[in-house]
């Protein structure tokens, strides 16, 4: 099933979306006064129909479009991969304010990590203007150490039965920790170095 398919009539905005969000990151300023990209890259996507009926069915939702639409969040994902940890907070202020978008919910996984050591700052969103307007997407803000963890963390284990289970989990809580400890270091150093 394609996307088309499934998203019928909605998916063309539902690209329109994630163009105009993309569109609206790109207005950031591109450096600080200290020549700091504070955002390294962004990346999108439009949740395939397969995925997406997974986790309608795994909620007790109905696996239709008006569910992914109404009751899901990420059918619209934007990822933002920031410098530092101070860039994820200042970039996701910056978003809150825009008119264009509608913060429905905040989610600091940084401040309060997941069990399993993730961490990331989410906004759920309501488009406000436009094609896309009514449209629910989710940004992800987070630093390019914890986006490292998270996508390989991702692909090592992400709904697999895996053999030593609780080592693989405890392994990888321990290097979000250490990452986490790292992303402090780099903020301390940025900051000695601003004097």
């Amino acid at each position: 099933m394609t996307h088309e398919e499934f998203y019928g009539s909605d998916y063309a905005r539902m690209i329109n979306v994630e163009q105009r969000l993309l569109e609206l990151i790109d207005q950031y300023p591109k450096a600080n006064t200290e020549d700091v990209k504070p955002i390294i890259y962004v990346c999108s996507r439009i949740k395939g129909p397969v995925s997406m009926i997974a986790k309608l069915k795994k909620r007790g939702l109905s696996a239709s479009k008006e569910s992914a639409l109404c009751e899901v969040f990420d059918a619209i994902g934007i990822r933002i991969v920031c410098s530092f940890t101070e860039d994820v907070y200042r970039v996701a202020s910056w978003l809150s304010e825009h008119s264009c978008l509608k913060v429905i919910q905040k989610k600091d996984y940084i401040a309060y990590p997941k069990p399993n050591g993730y961490r990331s700052y989410h906004m759920q969103v309501k488009i406000q203007e436009g094609p896309g307007k009514g449209l629910l997407a989710e940004i992800q803000v987070r630093t390019i150490a914890t986006d490292f963890w998270a996508t390989l963390e991702h692909q090592i284990k992400y709904k697999k039965d895996l053999l030593h289970e609780k080592l693989i989990r405890d392994e990888l809580k321990r290097c979000a920790d250490e990452i986490a400890s790292v992303d402090l270091s780099m903020q301390t150093i940025r900051d000695i170095i601003r004097g």
